[in-house]
Order: C-alpha cells, then sequence, then structure tokens
C-alpha cells in the first residue's frame, strides 16, 4: 500500500490513501486453490467444487484489499482537548500462520492537537491494515503509529478485542476466547489517569 499526499499543507488537511491493485494474480490463486484441493483429496473438477477455486481466489482478493480512502481533518477552532474515541469498531482480518479468519471489535481514541479527524476515518483506518495477512498484536501497533504519525495528536489509544479461528476452529479448540491488545501513545501512555480515562471508556481493565 503508498500513501499519496494530495495536497501539502502544514498542519495536514487531505491525505489520499491509494493501494496497489496489481499484486493479486487471480489465474495463478485459482490454480494454487484447485492444487489445494486435489492434496486433500477433494476433485476440483465435481459439480459441487468446480466453481470452488475462482469463488476462494476472488474472496482471498477481497478480504486482502483495503479500499481507497480521503483522510479528512479539520481545524481544531475550539481547542477541544478531551478524548475521542470511537468505539466497538467491526474488525476482520486474516491470520498470516494459518489464513483463518480473526474478527472482533477494534476500539481508537485520540487526544486532539490543532486537528481533529472526521470520525469515518478511524474505521478506515483500522481497515486498512486489517485486510492483510496479519497478527493482532501488529495489527494493533500499525494503526496507532500510523495515527500518530499522520495526524500528530496529544496522544492515541488503540484496543483490539478479536476472537482467532485459528485456536477456536483448530488446535485447543478454545471457541469464544477473545485476545485483547493494546498501543499507546503520547499522553495516553505517560499520564497514568489519561490512560485510565481511554481504557474505561474502551470498556476494558486496564
Amino acid at each position: 500500500m503508498s500513501v499519496d499526499p494530495v495536497s501539502a499543507p502544514v498542519p495536514l488537511r487531505h491525505l489520499g490513501v491509494v493501494h496497489n491493485r496489481d499484486t493479486v494474480d487471480l489465474d495463478a490463486a485459482e490454480r494454487a486453490v484447485a492444487d489445494l484441493l486435489r492434496a486433500l483429496g477433494k476433485d476440483p473438477s465435481s459439480e459441487h467444487l468446480g466453481d470452488t477455486p475462482r469463488r476462494v481466489a476472488h474472496a482471498y482478493a477481497e478480504m486482502l484489499q483495503p479500499r481507497d480512502f480521503q483522510l479528512t481533518t479539520f481545524p481544531n477552532d475550539e481547542g477541544y482537548d478531551e478524548l475521542v474515541l470511537a468505539k466497538s469498531i467491526p474488525v476482520q482480518s486474516l491470520c498470516e500462520h494459518h489464513l483463518l479468519p480473526f474478527r472482533g471489535v477494534a476500539h481508537v481514541g485520540y487526544l486532539p492537537g490543532e486537528r481533529i479527524l472526521g470520525l469515518s476515518k478511524l474505521a478506515r483506518v483500522v481497515e486498512m491494515f486489517a485486510r492483510d495477512l496479519q497478527v493482532q498484536e501488529r495489527l494493533t501497533k500499525q494503526v496507532a503509529d500510523w495515527l500518530q504519525e499522520h495526524l500528530a495528536p496529544k496522544g492515541v489509544g488503540v484496543v483490539i478485542e478479536a476472537e482467532h479461528l485459528c485456536m477456536s476452529l483448530r488446535g485447543v479448540r478454545a471457541s469464544g476466547a477473545l485476545t485483547v491488545t493494546s498501543s499507546l501513545h503520547g499522553l495516553l501512555r505517560e499520564e497514568p489517569k489519561t490512560r485510565q480515562e481511554f481504557f474505561a471508556l474502551s470498556g476494558v481493565s486496564a
């Protein structure tokens, strides 16, 4: 993925987030799925599985491709200096170890600096990094780091709670178990009261 600035004023106002759509070879993916089916003792030419390689290839391509968007910020004219929190943003991604989904919610908050962010863009940033082969720890940190770099707030906090199908459907088969990860920057990391407020509003025990 690449980030192309649309305009260059400082502080940031608009940032076009554009993704490379030329990296998926659907024909090769279809052949790979057919080979996998054969390796698992299934016949990809059967009536029921005949279109499965195409479907699977397109499904994975869709799950691994985030949408382009404009990151829009506005002047913080009122000097708002309290926490802004988008709670329970749906998140779904693919475990890079087993290619199985993990899904849950993300809580993303920030303390505004000179700019405030269009609220829907917090969900867009989560999606941008979630639509990839991931581990939850990296995903959490990527969202927090990106917002800290591009929004320049006084602090950022990200918590993700997710169930991993690689743990609930196989191995230990711990259905319903949630993994919780967090990443904090600035005042949300350095000031205990601010940190506690973020976790309390997120509904997560610190």
